[in-house]
């Protein structure tokens, strides 16, 4: 054959094979749009940089001081101030419920301490259950006070200021403590959703769920059939998982087990409910895993605070960060491991879990009638 009949040759094959992949929509589509959502996701996501911390300053006397000193880290763009009562009292609370990422606790008369020269004091408390975060935090809080301390007017005597910095639920700053319990959701989130929708389109592909269909079997009877084993599998994992961070990487846990263990299977389910969502809106394997890795493990491993803060991010993403189920997850397992919290404290993220959970299942039942019909 000649040279240029095999170009010819050549060129009709990759022209064929070209015709082939923009037949396949689905694919095409996901193929195009997940380097882009990568770039975009990649880009606004990895950031080392906090913003909108949560301060609640105590402060049980309200002096001149007090007051230069809140318009201080109300004046820093890094800082929110939380309304709080004057108490120590709420503080443990707001902490565990994650309504605050700093508190700042002045002793009474701090205004008379700073004219006479007698130590004033001042304890910056830090939630370091995100060690990275935790730091930055307290760095950024320190360099605050400093600025306050500096514009200070002089007096007869050095101002004098006891500065105490304490990392709340993770002292050490152990990055263990943060990974191993949002590792969770995503084995949970692979496992359920990507598994599901994978499974499901194989039994499409291979056209053995026509086979189902004529059974008694009615369509739901099939769904929960199929879902069920990956709803133990999942809950064996969270026990393994659970197993290897205190056996082999020492994560404390101070709450309660069976909160964690209910709280991990209504968030099995929710992840459940979208692999067979994925799998009726999908008509391959590929497709269904690439739609899988693109609606789940992509927004789950870097807009669900896993590891980057969602403060971190830009509002949009904030906004699409509130209708990922890990997000509200991961608050979930690191205040029951972290802080010992309790269902009042993470009743919110719970119930918002519970409506993601009817909401999606509701959408993949009917979704998948339609495509069965």
């Amino acid at each position: 054959m000649k040279a240029v009949d095999r170009m010819r040759t050549l060129r009709a094959f990759v022209v064929k094979e070209l015709r082939h992949i923009l037949r396949d929509r689905q694919t095409l589509t996901i193929l195009l749009l997940l380097p882009l959502s990568q770039v975009v996701l990649f880009g606004f996501a990895i950031r080392t940089d906090i913003r909108e911390i949560r301060l609640a300053m105590v402060a049980p006397v309200a002096d001149a001081a007090t007051h230069a000193l809140r318009a201080r880290f109300e004046g820093s763009d890094r800082f929110t101030l939380v309304p709080v009562p004057p108490s120590t009292a709420a503080i443990d609370a707001l902490f565990r419920r994650g309504a605050i990422d700093v508190a700042l606790v002045i002793e009474p008369g701090l205004a008379d301490h700073l004219a006479d020269g007698t130590p004033a004091r001042l304890q910056l408390i830090v939630d370091a259950s995100n060690p990275n975060s935790g730091a930055t935090m307290g760095t950024y809080a320190t360099a605050v006070l400093a600025g306050w301390q500096a514009t200070l007017p002089g007096t007869a005597r050095p101002v004098r200021i006891d500065q105490q910095v304490r990392m709340r639920f993770n002292p050490t700053l152990e990055s263990v403590n943060l990974f191993v319990p949002g590792l969770i959701a995503l084995i949970l989130t692979l496992v359920s959703a990507m598994m599901t929708a994978i499974s499901l389109s194989r039994e499409k592909e291979r056209g053995t769920m026509e086979i189902l269909l004529v059974s008694p079997l009615r369509p739901w009877q099939i769904i929960v059939g199929k879902v069920a084993p990956y709803l133990l599998l999942a809950f064996a994992n969270v026990v393994t998982a659970l197993l290897a961070a205190w056996l082999i990487f020492d994560v404390p846990f101070r709450g309660s087990l069976v909160l964690l263990l209910a709280a991990s299977t209504l968030y099995a389910l929710v992840c459940l409910a979208i692999g067979v969502f994925v799998a009726a809106r999908t008509s391959s394997q590929l497709t269904a895993m690439m739609g899988a890795l693109l609606g789940t493990m992509l927004p789950s491993t870097l807009l669900s605070g896993l590891i980057f803060p969602i403060a971190s991010l830009p509002l949009p993403l904030q906004v699409v960060s509130n209708v990922i189920p890990a997000r509200w997850f991961i608050v979930v397992v690191r205040g029951v491991m972290l802080k010992g919290a309790g269902v009042v404290h993470v009743w919110h993220e719970l119930a918002i879990l519970t409506a993601m959970l009817l909401v999606l299942l509701v959408a993949a039942t009917r979704s998948f009638k339609a495509r069965l019909a």
